[in-house]
């Protein structure tokens, strides 16, 4: 490996899981003044919850093991239906498109469009933390 090789590899974690989720979080651009619980509850933020926490972690378990019982595919080696349902749980982490599309969506109403970034933001929150949580926990057994 050439020093760049070499550099390019030591530094590849810390932009993968800070400087890169850091840009992105600043590039969404949502501002934290005001914020409340309540803020959560309002109809676009906690919708757009719900799904990227409940309804990508359920539709991608379902499926899966819809399609492994009926033997379109097979269970992964050395894993578990635990450890399966834990990588559905990460499926909602993707912000990047479902701030894009959230964008989109509320071109004419952009009072919603806060609410989008606070409800995508939080999902994805949501779905790492469960998830990560998950994995680890099945892992060590």
């Amino acid at each position: 490996f050439s020093l760049l090789e070499k550099l390019e590899h030591s530094i590849s974690p810390y932009v993968a899981f800070g400087i890169m989720p850091l840009f992105a979080f600043a590039n969404a651009g949502v501002s934290l003044e005001g914020l409340t619980f309540a803020s959560f509850l309002y109809p676009v933020p906690l919708g757009i919850l719900l799904g990227l926490f409940l309804g990508k972690q359920l539709g991608v378990f379902i499926f899966s093991y819809a399609s492994i019982k009926f033997g379109y595919a097979q269970m992964p080696n050395n894993s578990s239906w635990l450890s399966l349902y834990g990588v559905g749980i990460l499926t909602g982490i993707g912000f990047t498109m479902s701030l894009f599309v959230g964008n989109l969506a509320f071109v004419e109403n952009t009072q919603y469009i806060d609410g989008v970034k606070l409800g995508v933001l939080s999902g994805s929150l949501l779905s790492t933390i469960f998830g990560y949580s998950l994995l680890l926990f099945t892992s060590k057994k």
